[in-house]
């Protein structure tokens, strides 16, 4: 597992524990202090973790808003906890966090989703950040990080 991967993992069941017991502001550190003890007690994210979480929690009235938008279908509080706090950390690195190309947010959010969510999460969590992301093409609202194009590797001759 990547150290990225195992952040957003980190940040997931923190969102997750944080929904679960109420939505605490105030427990979170205490929250993400047990999930890096119990799951990662080495390792050291550069703080990738709380800027996920507080970026998520920071940007949560907008987050909400989309999914709403792109999941009309599906009221907030009938999604999962673990779906719903896994699509608002997507939707965070697909549309706040300007680090982190789109792709690679809806990838990373599909994987939590088929790892911690239930059968039809991946598809769930899949079809709505998809959704946003096909309206951000659309709207040429696309970020610096998705306009970098990795070189091609040289073939040997």
């Amino acid at each position: 597992m990547s150290n990225r991967h195992l952040a957003r993992t980190i940040a997931m069941q923190s969102l997750y524990q944080w929904d679960f017991l109420g939505q605490d502001d105030a427990r979170l550190p205490e929250v993400i202090a047990f999930n890096r003890s119990e799951f990662a007690p080495d390792f050291d994210d550069g703080g990738f973790v709380e800027s996920l979480v507080d970026g998520t929690l920071q940007n949560r009235p907008a987050i909400d808003g989309i999914i709403t938008k792109f999941a009309p279908d599906w009221p907030l509080d009938a999604i999962t906890i673990i779906d719903r706090n896994i699509l608002r950390l997507g939707c965070y690195e697909l549309k706040f966090s300007e680090t982190v190309p789109s792709k690679v947010a809806i990838n990373e959010a599909i994987e939590l989703a088929k790892s911690f969510g239930g059968e039809a999460s991946g598809r769930f969590v899949n079809g709505v950040l998809g959704a946003i992301y096909k309206d951000m093409v659309a709207k040429n609202e696309l970020k610096e990080a998705d306009k970098i194009v990795p070189k091609k590797k040289e073939e040997p001759a």
